[in-house]
């Protein structure tokens, strides 16, 4: 009896420790774990927070690197699997996304980087007519995998063809953590400051 106690006492600490380590972090109602998975590398979350337009939530956004870094050079630098999750707090057109997400890369891009990438900005721009809209809860992933590149998922289902330059990836994370992010408040978030 006393053994089965024990055992059953093992087991109920080793579920505990198993939830200990699934944490999630909850921005605005909305959860980011705490870990993902890209290319068969282990990330972690690195920072979260809400994008907040005028006082509109539009979404929520995790980015996961392969170690914690606090400064976009650092960010930037790395080499290795890359992620950003974005989960939506309100419905918007593709439209609105879209335009939304290339006007925060080109705000970040000096002008010989946007001859460089013009190909790439061109076919990312074309991801967003692929799909109407976004509702409230939905999630987009960009992950940059150096075997294959960026590639932009919506639910799950993969936007267009992966776009191979790590500087293009870099281009997208500008938009939130460049000279001139899109959310000022958003930016220190996502380098590890806490809320």
């Amino acid at each position: 009896m006393k053994a089965r106690i024990t055992a059953l006492m093992t087991a109920a600490a080793l579920a505990l420790g198993a939830l200990s380590t699934a944490h999630a972090v909850e921005v605005q109602g909305a959860k980011l774990e705490d870990t993902a998975t890209v290319a068969g590398k282990n990330l972690v979350l690195n920072g979260a927070g809400a994008r907040i337009k005028a006082v509109f939530k539009v979404y929520a956004i995790g980015l996961y690197l392969t170690e914690k870094k606090t400064t976009t050079a650092d960010i930037l630098a790395l080499n290795g699997p890359k992620r950003f999750k974005i989960v939506f707090l309100r419905d918007l057109s593709s439209e609105e996304f879209g335009s939304a997400f290339l006007a925060g890369i080109n705000k970040n891009l000096e002008k010989d980087e946007k001859t460089k990438f013009v190909n790439q900005i061109t076919k990312f721009g074309d991801l967003f007519t692929e799909f109407e809209g976004v509702k409230k809860g939905e999630v987009i992933i960009g992950d940059y995998n150096p075997a294959v590149g960026t590639t932009i998922t919506l639910n799950g289902k993969q936007l267009g063809s992966p776009l191979p330059d790590i500087g293009f990836y870099n281009a997208i994370l500008r938009i939130w953590i460049g000279a001139n992010p899109a959310d000022n408040m958003l930016k220190p978030l996502l380098l590890g400051d806490k809320p």
